[in-house]
């Protein structure tokens, strides 16, 4: 196994000569306090931590950040706390996407800019895990994912609770007046009451177990409850882990490969994910390198073989992400899998992931599911074609009612969402449940951002009639934690000129899950004349960052990644000029 000196550090570039620039680095980390001895013949550590107080997912992390120097300093590193951009997906607008790149240009300048040898990444809120996995990829040097963890059940009046599913569930009663606002606040109040993330199969707890299934945490580490003392040891193990990282040069370039991200896309689709889940693992695959590049037709496929097992909301019904971990977790889950994953993939343990599962178990099999009694036959997401989407789109077929798996209905259609908000209030819209309700205008550069507006409300005259689910369209993502027929991240998006900006309503719409097909029933010459017709939409940002996003955000099919941040792009950047 590879072991590295000390000169060969990349923090002695900056600490180990003896000249006047390296005279000005020693003197200022000395001016911090720390002597020679905290860092000659050490490798430095980043510890990446995407705490705020802003940050409600990460409420833990001021704790967590010790117990990680603690690991490092146990493993003879020396650790720096280096802030990072933080992205609360409640509290954010337009939403967390518009910024996930930023946070990744913010981690990958970050570790290059410092005399770092390596890095824990500290996220777990939806799009801090590839966020910061991007950065952290193009950055190039040995690093550990730590996710945050998720929270505890939420709970009122002896109910468990599960974040954002029953947050739809319960508005939508409230919308139809069978609760009042007293009943309402006390779900607000005990929907979330411990740090963590979201404890559904929403998309924080499908990238952390997605970082986990690539091999870039520690064994089981995506599965432990924030609050649980599991959790602090793990963090501190991290710490320790990534100082044997470094010392191996461990880089993602000789950690990662394409049975890597094959075995991301297995877990993603036995787990019930997020519809996220396929945006940044494309577009973290696509960073990874040319070798490692999955894409829709790969998600597709694996749906096609390998079926939801875990019983977790919203696929499921009953159980959260506290009871997964109880049941065995990510790892028990992974050891029902074996005959679906590449076990001689590599992971930051130095081992292969089939070593990782050695003993591995599942302790209550109504959670994780048997692969011949699995919640639904086939995986959790299914990518469509047609002439709406050629480049395609996504519906979770777990998590929706199956007789719309094939149906044809008309459109019912929205340019924004404060007008489709306000006609679905209306008691008196022209609309049933055989409709097909349409949003567009909310992709990559129309939202800005592709915001998760994707999981269209159901109009109030159908929730009084008890109607539960209905066909929707969208160019917008949704929440992971959302449910219903949601056709979601059409490419390309309207606001580009993409055929969803088309569409009129009264079109009918086919819909055919099983054959993989979305297709508008309007001839090829009426859509021509559309098409002359189309006007573009007016620009969204005259400057800074949304500007520049809306002229390099890629479409939904390839990851949403800046054009120019992905590893074919250029020339791969060199060590920094120290003069």
């Amino acid at each position: 196994m590879t072991h590295k000196t000390y000169e060969e550090l990349r923090s002695a570039r900056w600490f180990a000569p003896d000249d006047v620039r390296s005279f000005g680095h020693r003197s200022r980390v000395m001016q911090l306090g720390y002597g020679p001895e905290d860092w000659e013949g050490k490798p430095v550590i980043a510890i990446l931590n995407t705490w705020s107080d802003i940050g409600t997912c990460h409420g833990h992390f001021k704790q967590r950040v010790e117990d990680v120097k603690r690991g490092v300093l146990q493993a003879g590193g020396f650790p720096l706390e280096l802030p990072a951009l933080s992205l609360s997906e409640s509290l954010v607008k337009p939403t967390t996407m518009l910024y996930r790149n930023l946070l990744a240009m913010d981690v990958e300048e970050l570790l290059r800019s410092h005399p770092i040898d390596g890095a824990v990444l500290m996220g777990g809120c939806d799009k801090t895990t590839p966020g910061l996995v991007l950065g952290a990829l193009s950055a190039g040097m040995p690093f550990i994912y730590m996710p945050a963890g998720p929270m505890l059940r939420g709970n009122v009046k002896g109910k468990v609770l599960g974040s954002g599913s029953d947050t739809w569930k319960y508005w939508d009663e409230r919308r139809a007046g069978k609760i009042n606002k007293a009943q309402w606040m006390e779900v607000e109040g005990g929907i979330a009451r411990s740090h963590g993330h979201c404890m559904t199969m929403g998309t924080a707890s499908t990238m952390t177990g997605i970082a986990e299934a690539i091999g870039l945490t520690l064994p089981g580490a995506s599965s432990i409850p924030a609050v649980d003392s599991n959790h602090i040891r793990m963090a501190t193990e991290c710490g320790r882990r990534v100082v044997g990282m470094v010392w191996e040069d461990l880089t993602p370039a000789k950690l990662l490969s394409r049975a890597s991200f094959e075995n991301a896309i297995t877990v993603a689709m036995a787990m019930g994910c997020s519809t996220n889940a396929i945006i940044h693992l494309v577009a973290m695959s696509r960073r990874a390198g040319e070798h490692c590049a999955v894409g829709l037709d790969d998600f597709d496929a694996a749906s096609r073989k390998v079926p939801v097992i875990a019983n977790i909301r919203p696929s499921g019904d009953t159980y959260l992400m506290e009871d997964f971990y109880y049941a065995g977790g990510m790892l028990g889950m992974m050891s029902v899998l074996k005959d679906h994953l590449k076990l001689d993939a590599l992971t930051v343990t130095g081992k292969p992931l089939g070593d990782n599962l050695v003993g591995a178990e599942v302790y209550n099999h109504d959670v994780i599911r048997p692969l011949d009694n699995p919640i639904y036959a086939e995986g959790a997401l299914a990518v469509l074609r047609g002439n709406l989407a050629p480049d395609g789109c996504v519906i979770k077929p777990s998590a929706c009612a199956p007789r719309y798996f094939q149906h044809t209905g008309p459109a019912l259609v929205f340019d924004d969402y404060p007008s489709m908000k306000a006609a679905v209030d209306d008691e008196n819209l022209d609309v049933t449940a055989d409709h097909i309700m349409i949003l567009r205008n909310a992709g990559p550069q129309g939202g800005p951002g592709m915001p998760e507006w994707g999981m269209l409300p159901i109009p109030l005259k159908l929730v009084k009639q008890g109607v539960k689910d209905m066909l929707r369209i969208s160019d917008a993502r949704m929440s992971g934690t959302s449910y219903g027929a949601c056709i979601l991240h059409v490419a390309p998006e309207a606001y580009i000129g993409g055929p969803l900006a088309l569409v009129k309503t009264g079109d009918l719409i086919t819909v055919d899950v099983p054959a993989r097909r979305i297709h508008l029933e309007v001839s090829d010459d009426e859509l021509a004349r559309r098409r002359a017709a189309w006007t573009p939409p007016p620009k969204r940002f005259a400057r800074g960052y949304g500007w520049m996003s809306a002229r390099h955000i890629q479409q939904a099919d390839t990851g949403c990644d800046f054009d120019f941040l992905e590893t074919s792009f250029g020339a791969p950047i060199g060590e920094p000029d120290i003069y």
